[in-house]
This record gives C-alpha cells, structure tokens and sequence, in this order.
C-alpha cells in the first residue's frame, strides 16, 4: 500500500504553495532508507528526517576513514621510529 503526501502545510496554516515556496526544494540522489534513486520536489521540512539520516551515514564513513588513517599514520610512525632508532644504535658502534 502506497501511502500520498497531505497538501497541508503547518507554516502557512493552509495548502502547499509547492513553487511558490522557498522551502519548496528539488532533491536529487539515493534514498538512504531504500537504496532507490531519488529525483522530485518536495517540501525541505518533510525531507529533513530523511537528510539527517544520509548526513549521519556520512558522517559515520568519514570517522571510519579517519580512523583507518590514523592507524596507518601511527603503523608507520612506529617503523619509522625503529628505523632511527637502528641507525642511531649503528652509528654509536661504528661512528666513523
């Protein structure tokens, strides 16, 4: 079952003016929730929830790829360390 969209909206107190109405916005993309490709009009208020969602799931792919950079970062900040470390051991045995 398919359920339609009221024409009521609560900051005019009336019907949608849809065109008329600066929050009246064109939304282009994939569907967070569904995965399905996403191309019309509708109201900015309405579309917030499903905005909020996509900007969560976004945020949560740019923490884990900071993470994983960060982890890199550090792997081979420790290799490089040793790396000083053995060649300040072999210069203190053979400083010529």
């Amino acid at each position: 079952m398919q359920l339609e969209h009221g024409k009521f909206c609560p900051l005019v107190q009336g019907d949608c003016r849809q065109l008329e109405c600066v929050w009246f916005i064109k939304v282009f993309g994939t569907d967070p929730n569904t995965g399905k490709q996403v191309d019309e009009y509708g109201c900015a208020v309405a579309w917030a929830p499903t905005l909020l969602i996509e900007n969560s799931q976004q945020s949560r792919q740019t923490g884990a790829a900071v993470e994983s950079f960060r982890n890199e970062v550090a792997g081979n900040g420790s290799a490089l360390l040793g790396m000083i470390a053995g060649a300040a051991q072999r210069h203190l045995h053979d400083p010529s």
